[in-house]
């Protein structure tokens, strides 16, 4: 398995997060890896987050190292997601995989049936 790529977090999301996870009691392997991400972040003030880091309300470009296709997500809390409105919810695997990465940063992007997608993120938009 490769290194993880160091991640950076607000300290609004991360105690918003943390909160989330201490009243979720579901027995979800993905909000366990997102605990662990958490834990192992380094936090800082939200306005001192480099530009180019995901944060919780980033647009994210990215793009398919397979087929070059770019493509564009907005990383949510769970409540905000719906489906089809190019969001992804931090509590699902992919969303999880975001939170803190920055530009030039790539990750494996798990699909269903098994096929794992590889992804480079290329820009980070946050809400004003």
């Amino acid at each position: 398995m490769s290194e993880l790529p160091a991640i950076t977090v607000t300290e609004e999301d991360y105690n918003r997060l943390m909160s989330l996870l201490d009243r979720d009691d579901s027995d979800s392997d993905v909000l366990e890896g997102l605990a662990e991400e958490l834990e192992r972040a380094e936090l800082v003030p939200a306005d001192q987050l480099p530009e180019g880091v995901v944060a919780m309300n980033s647009l994210v470009r990215f793009v398919n190292e397979g087929n070059g296709q770019s493509h564009d997500l907005t990383l949510v809390y769970p409540h905000q997601a719906s489906a089809g409105a190019g969001q992804v919810s931090v509590f699902a695997p992919a969303g999880a995989a975001l939170l803190g990465l920055s530009v030039g940063d790539r990750i494996d992007w798990p699909m269903s049936g098994g096929k794992i997608l590889h992804l480079k993120i290329v820009s980070v938009t946050r809400p004003e």
